[in-house]
């Protein structure tokens, strides 16, 4: 996304996730492995039965705003 100028202006809401990230990101409750879930746009953590969201391509790793999984 642009300012009209050409110039970038950060990520718009339905950006994808940069997989990259989760070589650097680890679950905060476990300090387990991440799996990326591309349909509902989160990072799992199976060990903390726990899926923190991405909002705008950005992760939001906070144990209070994770969904608990099954």
């Amino acid at each position: 996304m642009t300012d009209g100028v050409g110039e970038p202006t950060g990520p718009a809401p339905g950006d994808v996730f940069d997989r990259r990230m989760l070589e650097a990101l680890v679950c905060p409750e476990t300090h387990g492995v991440l799996t990326y879930d591309a349909e509902r746009q989160e990072l799992v953590s199976r060990a903390a039965h726990l899926a923190y969201p991405i909002r705008g391509g950005i992760p939001v790793m906070l144990v209070d705003e994770a969904r608990k999984l099954d």
